[in-house]
């Protein structure tokens, strides 16, 4: 069975720190990209960053500014974010998904999502 389980969320002052986890299940990780998305209530989900190990390309979101950073433990099938200088508007349900590729439209196996609170 292929599973993706977020977890790393929590509640944070602004500025402060957060490192989410994707740990994956039931399918050859090196095969696929990693995404992370985010959805804010009454906003459409976003993508936030994508890693893709068989390619060897890192994307992130617009939005990011350097602020986070993107990796992968092979050996432990877990894709990390590491989100520094959290904002307010940074408030989200994250979630992650595999597909093909980063520039895929076919993300699939959606965690249950962990969610991030910035305090301002």
């Amino acid at each position: 069975e292929v599973q993706l389980v977020e977890s790393g969320g929590g509640l944070v002052q602004a500025g402060g720190s957060l490192r989410l986890s994707c740990e994956a299940s039931g399918f050859i990780f090196d095969d696929y990209a990693i995404g992370w998305f985010r959805q804010a209530p009454g906003k459409e989900r976003e993508g936030v960053s994508c890693i893709s190990n068989s390619e060897g390309r890192i994307f992130y979101g617009d939005f990011v500014l350097g602020r986070f950073t993107i990796s992968s433990d092979n050996a432990k099938n877990t894709v990390y974010l590491q989100m520094n200088s959290l904002q307010p508007e940074d408030t989200a349900t994250y979630y992650c998904a595999r597909d093909d590729h980063c520039s895929g439209y076919g993300w699939r196996d959606w965690g249950q999502g962990t969610q991030v609170t910035v305090s301002s």
